[in-house]
């Protein structure tokens, strides 16, 4: 458990967990948790102050890269107490997420780690505090979680009818199609369907379908879907340029992918924030115009006179008018095509760009766009290629930003704040195991993301996210890919849920709320009779 709990109604609120309560000072110079004296480890000894100090102290010092981030403006952490704990912010700190975060932060028990270290890679499971405690874990197969009936919260307001299944288990596959197949032969209950293919054509003739044991259901999706992108990393000298960026752009054929590998399931996605408020939209104006004039000799004109879009094609994979806008702007940033290959015109140097993936079901969307960089004259197998690498390695290059170009996603969070930092920001640019993928080091994009940090309010946070947005859209970091807004999930029909989908839940709030109908269990085939599970 943390020591609050984040609503999924509602934006910006967290609620009592292991805090009861708690106190910002007047000047924002401190936050003070009250624990709630009920609040217990799993094995009946109470959370307590040092604990919460311990988890602090252990993830600054060896924790990931992103709590020094998260937490920079913490200047010390004191007990008051064994159920008091104050945090003492850094003077002139404005930051508004700060209590947010540190009120989210899991809290560990420091007599767990007293013969452990913390640094330490282990299987064996910590103690828990929260509903569920891991019984079984085999690595690279499944974890099984199991209910503990003696949670000590489980009666608190924020945690009322939830976690209601005794078991969860979590099915690992190393192939998509093998993990598709085992729906359907029980091997599992719940999926969602993440594959257009097989959302539009993979389950009709099922029979587990069509007897109604298996049902399908397209939920709103209400949390920001951030970005999914092809990233440029513009620390290789062919990307440094934005017109070759936007020349890239023009090369990508998006509305023919949906049609003939989507299905027409997915929407554009135009911004670093997609499906939330926080995308930018129309032209600047207001509050947002007012963070960016400083900045209009640095910015491109259209920034300011048109909405953001992304090149667009009629999807019948000719895209001649975009390809020649593509060239145009090459021959700008000094490459010509010589013998079919597009070179350096001052060296004559290849353009030289490779994709780097470490599963084989990403060659099916970058094949295509390698065939338009072909009519470019980046030459496919020697100038434009992909390279498919195991997991670790490619952790560890993306880590060192070893890659020209890969394709990521980033979820954004419903109130960003200094996680934007290390994202987009200068400073996190060459940091090792950073997110700054594309190596941004704009001016204009770090006092962007200030503005974000240093939000007081609602309006000023949205005014800043979206002009930040507007800015790293038009900079041609990425080039945009795809997000649906929905899930689309297959299930057993084992469950019974209630009517109100919480808005904001990354889970479709299935995990957390939904439960096992007894009735709908008994007309499943026996076989998928879990029992409760």
């Amino acid at each position: 458990d943390s020591l609050m709990s984040q609503s999924r109604d509602e934006p910006d609120a967290l609620y009592a967990l292991i805090a009861e309560s708690v106190e910002l000072g007047p000047d924002r110079g401190t936050v003070s948790f009250n624990l709630d004296s009920r609040a217990r480890w799993q094995d009946g000894t109470p959370i307590t102050s040092e604990d919460v100090i311990f988890t602090y102290t252990a993830v600054m010092k060896d924790g990931h890269p992103k709590f020094q981030l998260l937490f920079r403006d913490v200047a010390g952490v004191a007990a008051e107490g064994p159920r008091r704990v104050t945090f003492t912010l850094k003077p002139g700190n404005s930051r508004r997420d700060l209590p947010l975060q540190l009120a989210r932060l899991p809290i560990l028990s420091r007599a767990w780690f007293a013969s452990r270290e913390f640094n330490r890679t282990t299987l064996e499971p910590p103690l828990p505090s929260g509903p569920y405690k891991v019984e079984k874990v085999e690595p690279g197969r499944s974890i099984i979680y199991r209910r503990d009936t003696s949670y000590w919260a489980k009666d608190l307001p924020v945690n009322r009818g939830r976690f209601n299944f005794d078991i969860i288990r979590y099915e690992y596959f190393r192939d998509r199609d093998i993990a598709f197949e085992a729906l359907f032969s029980g091997v599992y209950d719940y999926r969602v369907e993440v594959t257009a293919r097989n959302w539009a054509s993979g389950y009709d003739e099922r029979p587990a379908v069509k007897s109604g044991f298996i049902k399908r259901e397209t939920l709103i999706d209400g949390t920001p879907s951030g970005v999914q992108a092809f990233f440029l990393n513009t620390r290789r000298p062919e990307l440094a340029d934005r017109r070759v960026r936007m020349a890239l752009n023009y090369a990508f054929d998006f509305e023919w992918m949906s049609k003939h590998l989507f299905y027409g399931l997915y929407k554009r996605t135009r911004s670093m924030f997609a499906n939330s408020d926080l995308e930018a939209t129309g032209v600047p104006d207001g509050a947002e115009l007012a963070l960016l004039e400083p900045f209009r000799a640095e910015l491109p004109p259209e920034l300011f006179t048109e909405e953001f879009q992304s090149p667009a094609t009629d999807g019948s994979g000719n895209p001649r008018d975009n390809l020649r806008k593509a060239q145009r702007l090459l021959t700008e940033a000094g490459w010509v095509v010589k013998n079919g290959q597009l070179v350096n015109a001052r060296t004559g140097a290849p353009f030289k760009v490779e994709f780097l993936e470490y599963e084989r079901s990403g060659e099916r969307l970058i094949n295509p766009f390698i065939r338009n960089l072909e009519r470019l004259g980046i030459q496919g197998n020697s100038q434009a290629t992909v390279r498919l690498v195991d997991l670790s390695s490619f952790e560890n290059r993306m880590r060192s930003f070893d890659f020209d170009v890969t394709m990521r996603r980033f979820s954004q969070s419903l109130t960003p704040g200094i996680d934007q930092q290390n994202i987009w920001s200068s400073q996190y640019a060459d940091m090792v195991g950073g997110l700054n993928l594309s190596g941004i080091k704009d001016r204009v994009v770090d006092a962007l993301v200030e503005k974000i940090v240093d939000a007081r309010d609602r309006p000023g946070l949205l005014a800043a996210a979206h002009a930040l947005d507007r800015v790293l859209m038009w900079g041609y970091y990425t080039i945009p890919h795809w997000y649906s807004g929905t899930f689309r999930v297959a299930y057993w029909d084992r469950f019974g849920r209630a009517p109100v989908q919480p808005k904001y839940d990354p889970d479709a709030g299935i995990v957390d709320t939904w439960w096992i109908d007894a009735e709908k269990e008994k007309k499943l085939p026996a076989r998928q009779q879990t029992g409760g599970k």
